[in-house]
């Protein structure tokens, strides 16, 4: 009789165990995932929102889906790009608590880098620093990956146009161009053939090949209203967002084109 009642125990004990790699943070699994940071890289694909950004020659452009969740809420109040610095600029995609979260946090530290030592923060410098507070959150069972990818990007004075891409995984790397939200592998996969042929982009190519892909991979008619743009140029080194006219105009030269 004991013997009997030991089997479906041990199957139970067996499923619950299978089951529970996916609740810990710090527990990998046997085929060697760690669960949670999957679920945070769902999150951000979850909100339903695509972003692109491209690294030009003299120049870096970030694109996104502007969408309002209702419509009572104040349009101009929704916005997924923000100044870090004057100079630097970073474009957040996922849970909207944990972008603005990792947004300040991001602002905390450029300031204090520059309190320390007198001079505004490298990009690359900055986009290591959130990584690795991003990896640190895989690493303790008290803490959750942040559901959010970010984009930064900005004018640097000795390389130039620089543009990196933290993750919930805390994975640290620089892109001539990228995407993360709900189509990022198809935008990606644009992104590979387009600049296969054109290696260095002017500006206004930049610009162009950005919002030719977001509309591509989005499927829609997007219009004006409902694309968040910024830039920032070695010629004025400062991020910019494009207002709804200029974003009109580089949507019907593309129109033009086809």
């Amino acid at each position: 009789l004991l013997e009997t009642r030991s089997k479906p125990l041990n199957k139970k004990r067996l499923s619950m165990s299978r089951h529970g790699y996916d609740r810990h943070i710090t527990i990998f699994s046997p085929q060697g995932k760690l669960h949670q940071v999957e679920y945070a890289f769902k999150a951000v694909r979850t909100e339903g929102i695509t972003s692109i950004g491209v690294r030009g020659k003299d120049c870096v452009v970030v694109a996104t889906q502007r969408k309002v969740p209702d419509k009572l809420t104040d349009r101009d109040s929704v916005k997924h790009v923000y100044k870090v610095t004057p100079s630097i600029g970073s474009l957040v995609t996922g849970m909207p608590g944990d972008a603005l979260t990792l947004i300040y946090r991001t602002r905390n530290e450029a300031c204090k880098f520059k309190y320390e030592n007198g001079m505004e923060i490298p990009v690359d410098f900055l986009a290591q620093r959130i990584n690795n507070l991003a990896q640190m959150f895989t690493q303790h069972a008290w803490m959750r990956p942040l559901g959010v990818s970010m984009m930064l990007f900005g004018m640097d004075a000795e390389h130039g146009p620089q543009l990196f891409r933290t993750d919930p995984s805390g994975f640290h790397c620089g892109y001539r161009a990228t995407a993360c939200g709900m189509k990022e592998f198809e935008a990606r996969s644009m992104l590979e053939k387009k600049l296969r042929a054109r290696p260095e982009l002017e500006y206004d190519q930049a610009v162009q090949l950005c919002l030719a892909v977001l509309q591509s991979v989005v499927t829609s008619d997007l219009q004006a209203r409902d694309i968040e743009l910024a830039v920032v140029r070695a010629d004025a080194p400062h991020v910019r967002v494009l207002s709804d006219e200029e974003v009109d105009e580089h949507l019907q030269q593309i129109a033009d084109q086809q």
